[in-house]
C-alpha cells in the first residue's frame, strides 16, 4: 500500500511564497507519476500540477501557470510544489496524489490511485 505525507503548508501574506512536500512510501523501482491538487472550502477540487517521474514532462492548471512549479527528488521519492506569488484564491487544501500507470494532468482526478491527507495553505489578503 502507498502512502503519501504532504508538509509544507501554512499561512502567508498575498505576495508570499510557500513550498509543499509529498513523500512517497513506494518500492524504489517503481516507476509512477504525482501531483498535486487542491480544494477551496465550497468549491470543488481542482487540478494544480503533476510530473512525470522521469522528470522530462510537467503540467499546470491555469490558475497556477507562471507562479507554481512542480518538481521531484528521485532519490527520496519526494515531490514538492513552490509556490510564489500567492493570492487569497490560492487557499485551499492540498492534496498529494499518485498514480502508478496514468500521468497526473488537468481534470477531477477521480480516477487516480493514492491520495495525501492534505496540507492546509492559507494565504491572506
Amino acid at each position: 500500500q502507498v502512502q503519501l505525507a504532504e508538509s509544507g503548508g501554512g499561512v502567508v501574506q498575498a505576495g508570499g511564497s510557500l513550498r509543499l512536500s509529498c513523500v512517497a512510501s513506494v518500492p524504489s523501482t517503481s516507476s509512477f507519476s504525482m501531483g498535486w491538487f487542491r480544494q477551496a472550502p465550497g468549491k470543488e477540487r481542482e487540478f494544480v500540477a503533476g510530473i512525470r517521474w522521469s522528470g522530462d514532462k510537467t503540467y499546470y492548471g491555469d490558475a497556477v501557470k507562471g507562479r507554481f512549479t512542480i518538481s521531484r527528488d528521485g532519490a527520496k521519492n519526494t515531490v514538492y510544489l513552490q509556490m510564489s506569488s500567492l493570492m487569497p484564491e490560492d487557499t485551499g487544501v492540498y492534496f498529494c496524489v499518485l498514480d502508478r500507470i496514468l500521468e497526473i494532468t488537468p481534470g477531477p482526478g477521480r480516477q487516480y490511485d493514492f491520495w495525501g491527507q492534505g496540507t492546509q495553505v492559507t494565504v491572506s489578503s
